[in-house]
């Protein structure tokens, strides 16, 4: 919503993709660390088959997050710097889920938390993973609670209604973060 309404959005699950593409150094590092199990047939990463394994152990996830997280922030560093500089967009927005939970949050100028009910939530994660309510539980729970991250955030939109009603809160988010900022440097937001 915030990319149609002008601003660049760095997500970083598509960034994790990218760095986990077969022989690049995550890549390298997740086969060496999880085995070649984890891999299909053309040497992707089966990403079902890792979290799997990295949602059922705790100290597992942390060993994958300690390969992929800094690896991550980098990018998005990198990229955003990048786009500062180049002063030709009006906001960049970082849709990364675990900002908060990493202490990313220091690269964004303002921090907007995406809530919705727990049922919601789940209603969403059975329908993007078809997982089961142990993995379910899992990956809820590898996140902060929600009204912690949204005592820290700057605003919020509560996510759990009709698109529209979404749509309405992201465009007076805009509105109050982008069109009325006195900044001369684009602005960077996290939606997450």
């Amino acid at each position: 919503m915030f990319k149609r309404l002008g601003a660049v959005v760095l997500d970083a699950d598509a960034i994790t993709h990218e760095l986990m593409e077969p022989k690049r150094l995550a890549w390298r590092q997740i086969v060496k660390a999880f085995g070649a199990g984890v891999l299909n047939d053309d040497e992707t990463v089966n990403r079902r088959r890792l979290a799997a394994i990295v949602f059922e152990h705790a100290p597992r996830r942390r060993q994958l997050e300690a390969i992929v997280h800094p690896k991550v922030m980098r990018a998005i560093a990198r990229r955003l710097h990048e786009l500062r500089r180049a002063r030709r967009m009006k906001a960049v927005v970082l849709d990364v889920p675990l900002l908060v939970e990493t202490g990313a949050q220091r690269l964004v100028d303002a921090l907007v938390v995406v809530t919705a009910s727990p049922e919601v939530q789940r209603q969403r994660l059975r329908r993007k993973y078809g997982t089961s309510e142990e993995e379910l539980n899992a990956r809820m729970d590898a996140q902060w609670n929600l009204s912690a991250k949204a005592a820290l955030a700057d605003a919020v939109v509560e996510n759990s209604g009709s698109v529209e009603s979404t749509r309405t809160q992201v465009r007076q988010l805009w509105n109050q973060l982008v069109r009325n900022s006195p900044r001369k440097r684009p602005s960077s937001t996290s939606a997450r």
